[in-house]
């Protein structure tokens, strides 16, 4: 550790969404303190590991990349723990790894500049403090921003599923105010951003008064950021099957920027395993909330979450969840082996299942699930869309930007820039991104 204050700065984030947007908060504050980032995390001054704690051995892996820091004249920069895995450890983390100076909760990172300065006094930090989010109102004003950009509207989780650390890390689920989201999603799209995405634990559990007083769902609010002229794309995640509110469902149908896309995690399609994980829907009521959906907005591609070798598991639960993949055809989807995190129920559960046994499953069931999304994209060439164009590809002149359906969509197209929106007719496919041909320049 230097005592001198820290010129650079480096930020690895694991982990969710909501974690990469913290992240780009931790370097607006770093940049409006006169820091610069550094262009490699071994030459920084200070490196926030901005850590997630939902698999297993996220702790030890933290551990593993606080070593690798050490550098071979050894000294070590600044090592500031932030995240799920720094609220979950707390002072174990400095009892384990003297060499980290600052362990930080997600509640607490706007605390990070003071933290950094009493470290270069000599002493070492610990702030776990969980005081609901007034972390945003201390937080720089958002200025330079890509051209998809994510913005935090809900914190926490009041749903206690039997696997999941989420409440004890993150805290009750809590929403931010209406004038102030709506008066940082226009700073946002005056900061260069053409698309915002709300995120949350529960994001469609938000809710909050708007500037009448009126009571307001997640729609209400899809439907304000619907009146700012340059936003011209909106999407949310993650949500929660007992969330998606009759009004959210209608949005679809009615708000043209709010893209044909759900992210709706399910995690099981055996309603024997959804009821002990607590999850407090049925396989019958979440594939009714996607008929609904359908309904309303007929192009809409989903995507899921899932959860494999569950404790109690059978051979006929996991086809259970296997028949729902199928009957679904989810655009993508994200699978994993269940892993125990301490503290949750599920963790004492018995019928813990054999690590082989979740392998075997987990490779059925990525096989459906590639299977489905290379059908999905197979199905997109000839359509012609509009694409978001967000960064440079591998080759000269080519651009790689975002489908309506949250497809890459590879572009060669000299003459563009990054942030247009282009019409481009997708002429090959394959299971993780398309190539298309640009038309025209959409409508600004």
């Amino acid at each position: 550790m230097s005592t001198d204050s820290p010129k650079t700065y480096s930020i690895k984030n694991y982990g969710c969404q909501m974690n990469v947007y913290d992240g780009e908060r931790m370097a607006e504050m770093f940049e409006s303190q006169g820091m610069s980032a550094a262009d490699d995390k071994a030459n920084a001054d200070l490196v926030v590991l901005n850590t997630c704690h939902i698999r297993e051995k996220a702790a030890e892996k933290v551990y593993s990349e606080i070593g690798r820091l050490r550098r071979k004249d050894g000294t070590s920069p600044v090592i500031a723990v932030a995240g799920c895995v720094a609220q979950a450890e707390g002072g174990e983390i400095s009892r384990r790894a003297p060499e980290v100076d600052i362990v930080v909760g997600p509640q607490a990172y706007h605390n990070l500049p003071d933290m950094v300065a009493a470290v270069g006094r000599g002493e070492r930090v610990v702030d776990l403090d969980l005081p609901g989010l007034d972390k945003f109102g201390k937080l720089p004003a958002r200025r330079k921003q890509p051209p998809s950009a994510f913005l935090t509207v809900q914190e926490g989780c009041d749903k206690f599923c039997t696997y999941c650390v989420v409440p004890y890390t993150r805290g009750a689920e809590i929403s931010r105010g209406w004038a102030e989201l709506i008066d940082e999603a226009k700073a946002i799209v005056n900061a260069g951003a053409r698309e915002i995405t709300l995120l949350g634990q529960n994001v469609n559990a938000w809710d909050g008064e708007d500037d009448k007083g009126k009571l307001q769902g997640l729609d209400g609010l899809i439907r304000a950021l619907d009146k700012i002229p340059d936003l011209r794309r909106i999407r949310y995640m993650t949500s929660h099957p007992n969330d998606m509110t009759e009004g959210l469902i209608a949005a679809h149908g009615d708000v043209e920027k709010l893209m044909p896309f759900l992210h709706l995690p399910v995690q099981s399609g055996s309603d024997r395993i959804l009821k002990a994980m607590n999850r407090s829907h049925s396989r019958d009521s979440y594939m009714r909330i996607l008929d609904r959906v359908r309904a309303v907005r007929p192009d809409i591609a989903f995507s899921g979450d899932f959860i494999v070798g569950f404790p109690g598991e059978s051979d006929a639960d996991f086809e259970d969840t296997l028949s729902l993949v199928r009957e679904v055809g989810h655009a993508q989807a994200y699978s994993f082996k269940y892993s125990p995190r301490p503290g949750t129920p599920a963790a004492d559960m018995s019928d813990q299942i054999p690590m082989e046994v979740m392998d075997e499953r987990l490779q059925r069931l990525q096989a459906q699930i590639v299977a489905d999304q290379t059908a999905f994209n197979n199905r997109t060439v000839g359509r012609t869309t509009d694409v978001l164009l967000e960064r440079p590809g591998k080759f000269a002149g080519q651009l790689i930007g975002k489908s309506p359906w949250l497809q890459s969509v590879h572009v060669l197209a000299p003459d563009l820039s990054i942030g247009d929106i282009v019409t481009v007719q997708i002429t090959d496919s394959g299971p993780l991104s398309l190539k298309g041909e640009p038309t025209m320049r959409a409508a600004a």
